[in-house]
């Protein structure tokens, strides 16, 4: 796969500024929308919460790019620690920080010292075809959440209508668009999308008057308490989950890109994930990580640059700075976000279909299972009812009901274990 710009190029100041805020339409929905809900288990208003969260995203983003893994790779809040936090209501947020803090510091030690090299060699082509495409499948409930998503006021089967007819002009305006329209895709689908959901359903629900335009919250540092063992084990075993997700995503970048060095990245990368979850508990706000739906980005753009996300960076950290930006992003519409998200995440599917062509991942039947039954059994546990997740025991249930972890383990074992000889003797 030939990209226009490669992992050190520097764009000029004009496509730089494009493919950054490219970047910053696929940063900004994911921060919200898993902010929003932790920021609902807190009470109160949003927007403090949101704002510490872009800043703790801003932060760690331009470290990685500058000092971890030096990818073209997007963070966000991660989904699995979202499951430790819900299991551990109980026990107080002061327990649920200090859990994040020493997770954190682990996880940052555990990679430091070079661990995770010994794991580069379970990620083979087929193993990362599997990450590509399942991130995507695994955030499918997230998407029809979104799309169905009213605001209480317009009727679901109106909003999955409108999304429906809105991810059909925007895929037919991906195949006749060229240049720098096409680059921008994406953040124009937000704006135009947003504009035509006010059109036809109204406006959307605006920041509080007195908000103000510039302005950190008040308390930028969280409680901490002790917590118990079960508290602390639910959550190791969530950066266990942290922790192949993150090493996942950062091969399948490396893996898509052929970048050099993979287990220095590795180590940094890791390491640099973990200091920023610390850092996360300490802040009281859910901790970061590298998101796989960065290999999409780069196959719709073709710039493969990790210059291009720093201006994403910087804009995170302007809004951060901006209770009133932060409201009016909050109003952006969850049928246009949901939309957008099954855009990227089409691209992402794309390519990964291109990276096991391109490496010859699929040639026998034995081998087409290794890839197909995680996507499968990953898409089934993204969707299992909540009732049904809430039986398991809190301290399995972030292995157990995460669709993305539970493909992941299941494609090391068919790779390694299960077809181990037979893909070898294809090979």
């Amino acid at each position: 796969m030939e990209f226009t710009y490669g992992i050190d190029d520097r764009p000029g100041p004009a496509s730089l500024l494009i493919f950054g805020l490219q970047w910053l339409a696929v940063s900004v929905p994911a921060i919200l929308i898993i902010g929003k809900v932790v920021a609902g288990l807190y009470g109160g208003s949003a927007i403090p919460y949101l704002q510490k969260l872009f800043l703790l995203t801003a932060l760690v983003l331009l470290v990685q790019l500058y000092l971890g893994h030096k990818l073209p790779l997007v963070i966000g809040p991660a989904t699995v620690l979202l499951i430790g936090v819900l299991a551990s209501l109980d026990a107080g947020f002061g327990a649920i920080n200090a859990s994040l803090l020493v997770g954190g510091l682990l996880l940052a030690g555990t990679a430091a010292a070079g661990l995770f090299e010994y794991l580069k060699r379970l990620f083979t082509p087929r193993v990362i075809t599997v990450v590509l495409m399942l991130i995507a499948f695994t955030l499918a409930p997230v998407i029809l959440n979104l799309i169905t998503d009213g605001g209480g006021t317009v009727p679901a089967t109106h909003t999955f209508l409108f999304a429906l007819a809105f991810a059909l002009i925007l895929f037919i305006a991906n195949g006749f668009l060229k240049g720098i329209w096409k680059s921008t895709l994406a953040l124009w689908a937000i704006i135009l999308g947003t504009l035509a959901y006010v059109v036809l359903f109204g406006a959307v629900p605006l920041p509080p008057e007195g908000t103000a335009l510039l302005a950190f919250p008040g308390d930028l540092l969280a409680p901490l308490a002790i917590p118990d063992i079960g508290v602390l084990a639910a959550f190791l075993i969530c950066f266990l989950a942290l922790a192949i997700n993150d090493l996942g995503s950062i091969q399948s970048v490396g893996g898509l890109l052929a970048a050099d060095k993979m287990g220095e990245r590795v180590n940094r990368g890791v390491t640099v994930t973990g200091l920023g979850n610390a850092l996360a508990g300490l802040t009281g706000v859910i901790g970061p990580v590298n998101f796989s739906l960065s290999p999409g980005v780069i196959a719709a753009t073709g710039c493969a640059s990790r210059f291009a996300l720093v201006p994403a960076g910087v804009a995170l950290a302007l809004m951060a700075a901006s209770p009133l930006a932060i409201g009016y992003l909050g109003s952006i519409p969850g049928p246009v976000i949901g939309v957008v998200l099954a855009y990227v995440m089409a691209a992402q599917i794309a390519a990964g279909l291109m990276l096991g062509q391109e490496s010859s991942a699929v040639r026998t039947f034995d081998e087409g299972l290794i890839i197909g039954v995680p996507l499968l059994l990953g898409t089934v546990v993204a969707f299992l009812p909540a009732a049904v997740a809430a039986g398991f025991p809190a301290t399995l249930r972030p292995l157990i009901a995460n669709g993305f972890v539970v493909g992941i383990v299941a494609v090391l074992v068919l790779e390694h274990l299960v077809y181990r000889r037979r893909s070898e003797n294809s090979g």
